[in-house]
């Protein structure tokens, strides 16, 4: 399990990190990219218990990734599988878990501020907490993908499916976009990523 994880989580949480997957009925796997997801948990039908991450995530996202999926896991055998995914026993179990990482020695002081507030309270995805997600994708590799508060108002531009859109207003928090094919209404987050269009 280290040498697969080597490389994908800061080194100094490697230790808490191994020991948090000492089970014998529960696999980690790392997967390429997928769009709508960093990972996930499941319950196999022989019994066992998967974790699977994507490849492509920085080691500060990954970490907290890997951590949000064992809690998935630590939740279903300490409560059973009738709890809600991200209710309340998910999110006691997340904050447990996630406590001891919360220090300067695996996190840049930027980001530990802002884990310290998002886990008062974990969402589902850290991807709609905006400006813990803006600070983490800071670690990512560059790539030609803009936010979407970035992009001028009218302006057009194209999602990973191949959607073209149009910037409109702001509500209180997200941007309301047109699809150009079916007039249809959409709210991005601010820090949704997509390929500016050139007009």
């Amino acid at each position: 399990m280290q040498d697969m994880l080597q490389g994908y989580i800061p080194e100094q949480s490697m230790a808490q990190v191994l020991n948090l997957l000492k089970h014998d009925n529960l696999t980690v796997t790392i997967k390429k990219e997928r769009k709508t997801r960093h990972g996930d948990y499941m319950r196999l039908p022989n019994g066992k218990h998967q974790i699977t991450v994507n490849s492509n995530l920085n080691q500060y996202r990954f970490l907290v990734t890997l951590i949000h999926e064992i809690a998935h896991f630590e939740a279903y055998k300490a409560y059973g599988r009738f709890i809600k995914p991200h209710g309340i026993e998910w999110k006691r179990t997340f904050q447990h878990l996630m406590l001891p990482f919360l220090n300067p020695t695996i996190f840049p002081n930027d980001l530990l501020s802002l884990l310290a507030k998002h886990f008062k309270n974990p969402k589902a995805s850290s991807d709609t907490d905006v400006n813990l997600a803006l600070a983490l994708k800071q670690f990512d590799r560059p790539n030609n993908k803009t936010y979407i508060f970035e992009v001028p108002i009218g302006s057009t531009f194209k999602l990973y499916n191949g959607k073209v859109f149009k910037k409109s207003q702001k509500r209180v928090k997200r941007y309301e976009c047109i699809e150009i094919n079916t007039g249809k209404l959409y709210l991005f987050n601010p820090n949704a990523e997509v390929e500016l269009l050139n007009e």
